[in-house]
């Protein structure tokens, strides 16, 4: 049986020490590997991305959507954990023929649409305007 490997053409670290292959499988100078794989304007995103501006940027979105996200999930968890092992609970009725597990499975579409329109405002309050700074600083450098 017959083996091939596949060898892509990756941009590499500047510290990497080896060179890295090409689609030929001949390996080629880590410089010459940047010039090929370099946006036509000349933009360096490494730069970039290492920039006080981008890590501003990112520690925003992190600092919003990991905790939401974490406690969107837990609250997911905790109603499919008393779906399961809490049913007298669940079935309990609140009104006429609506049960506990009604009221809070339609809380969990509520909350899926208030974390989209609370993201939404996020975003454009804090994120966007950051984005377009670093975006506005990229076009002007190009």
């Amino acid at each position: 049986m017959r083996r091939t490997a596949l060898l892509v053409s990756t941009p590499r670290p500047a510290h990497f020490p080896h060179p890295a292959p090409t689609s030929t499988g001949v390996p080629v100078d880590s410089a010459q590997e940047n010039e090929r794989s370099a946006p036509p304007d000349g933009t360096d995103y490494m730069q970039v991305q290492q920039s006080a501006e981008f890590g501003e940027l990112r520690s925003a979105f992190r600092s919003f959507a990991f905790p939401l996200t974490l406690g969107f999930v837990a609250w997911y968890l905790l109603y499919v954990l008393l779906s399961n092992y809490a049913g007298g609970f669940m079935a309990t009725k609140v009104v006429g023929t609506i049960n506990v597990a009604f009221v809070l499975g339609l809380a969990q579409f509520l909350t899926t649409f208030l974390i989209a329109w609370w993201y939404s405002r996020h975003a454009a309050a804090k994120l966007d305007p950051k984005g377009k700074a670093i975006k506005n600083r990229l076009d002007g450098e190009a």
